[in-house]
């Protein structure tokens, strides 16, 4: 299955808190950390939510 890279661009001062939430389930901690989850359709959404805060890409 392929992996999703998924990458966090820019701070969540000011943002809703549902946008805080999501940054924290895909496990992101701080600014320009990097991680990696299979290509599910649950990361998809969560991804689809907050492109605005993500740098992201599929990896074979």
């Amino acid at each position: 299955m392929a992996k999703l890279r998924i990458t966090w661009k820019r701070s969540t001062i000011g943002r809703p808190p549902r946008q805080e939430r999501i940054i924290k389930a895909l496990g992101l901690h701080r600014l320009n950390e990097t991680v990696y989850h299979e290509d599910t359709p649950q990361i998809r959404g969560m991804v689809e939510k907050i492109p605005h805060l993500l740098d992201w890409s599929v990896e074979e």
